[in-house]
């Protein structure tokens, strides 16, 4: 799972299999703007429920 891009804006995931939980770091222009937390169960998170929660952040930008 690589970063993400959505205009001006970059989020880039990590995670932990051992903890179940990761984040994604949201960027604008390469400053560093927030962390988002989320938790999963099993060997990696869900991609769909990341891109749905980026989504989501960036759609309340605009």
């Amino acid at each position: 799972m690589g970063a993400i891009q959505r205009g001006t804006y970059t989020f880039e995931i990590e995670y932990s299999v051992s903890h179940q939980n990761g984040a994604v770091h949201v960027y604008e222009d390469g400053t560093f703007k927030q962390e988002l937390p989320f938790e999963f169960i099993g060997e990696k998170p869900d991609e769909a429920k990341i891109e749905k929660m980026i989504d989501q952040y960036y759609d309340n930008l605009t």
